[in-house]
């Protein structure tokens, strides 16, 4: 019993205490968030270089070891 009270407690205080993960007002589409508009576009930019990189080292350790070149 005394535990089923101590659960209640805690649950009340951590509900006090903590915030809401969800505003009530949507974000406006006319304004975007810069920051978060580039670092998006960058490390998308960032993820393809490196896929091409790795490509390109891929194809030539493919014909080094076939003999193609």
């Amino acid at each position: 019993m005394l535990l089923g009270r101590l659960l209640l407690r805690t649950s009340a205080v951590n509900k006090m205490v903590s915030r809401n993960a969800y505003t009530a007002s949507k974000p406006d589409p006319s304004k975007p968030n810069m920051l978060r508009v580039g670092l998006a576009f960058g490390s998308t930019a960032v993820l393809w270089a490196l896929l091409f990189k790795q490509h390109s080292t891929d194809v030539h350790e493919y014909k080094t070891r076939n003999g193609l070149e």
